[in-house]
């Protein structure tokens, strides 16, 4: 399976120098650190959807730009077997120590101008998560396909099973990851207003 991770970093860093923005412009209107962007253009650090989000709105463009290549205009239909295939994306999702246990599945590569953006995400097991809270414009929904969850959300822990589903605002501190030990696969569509 491939991973198209390390092609994000230059896509970023192709659209802001396209748009004639400078990185301290993008952290300016991001609220990152000069130093993240660094990090993500040069695929040093890959973080969890909130700072790409941000960045994402800071150059004017959806979330979507930074995982595909084209745009289609009538319906998307996303197959099993090429989404196994090629179509893979792993994320630290905000680990402390940027391990990349999450791996995205997009699932409406190429449909144009979509402002939501749904995704199979596989999350492999660890012990003692360690993460960083993240908040963003928007709404996400999460229905368990298999294994356990957790998902901070404010001052509040919840533990998803299988056939399980949480549907809440992204403006809200929060973090989704396994349960601890526990390995999941979950379908999340994530709204971002644009």
């Amino acid at each position: 399976m491939s991973n198209n991770s390390s092609l994000i970093g230059s896509k970023i860093r192709g659209l802001r120098e396209t748009k004639n923005l400078s990185i301290e412009e993008i952290a300016e209107r991001s609220g990152l650190t000069v130093e993240q962007i660094n990090s993500i253009e040069n695929d040093v650090n890959l973080p969890s959807l909130g700072p790409l989000i941000k960045i994402a709105r800071a150059l004017g463009v959806r979330l979507g730009t930074f995982m595909d290549d084209s745009d289609a205009l009538g319906p998307v239909v996303c197959r099993a077997a090429d989404r196994e295939k090629d179509s893979s994306i792993s994320f630290s999702n905000g680990a402390v120590d940027a391990r990349k246990h999450m791996e995205y599945h997009p699932l409406a590569q190429q449909k144009a101008g979509r402002h939501m953006e749904p995704f199979v995400i596989d999350i492999n097991p660890e012990e003692s998560p360690e993460f960083q809270l993240s908040a963003h414009e928007g709404e996400e929904f999460i229905y368990v396909m298999q294994g356990e969850v957790e998902i901070v959300y404010g001052k509040e822990t919840y533990t998803l099973k299988e056939g399980d589903s949480i549907f809440y605002d992204s403006i809200v501190k929060h973090h989704v990851h396994g349960a601890p030990g526990k390995s999941a696969k979950i379908l999340a569509v994530v709204y971002i207003p644009f």
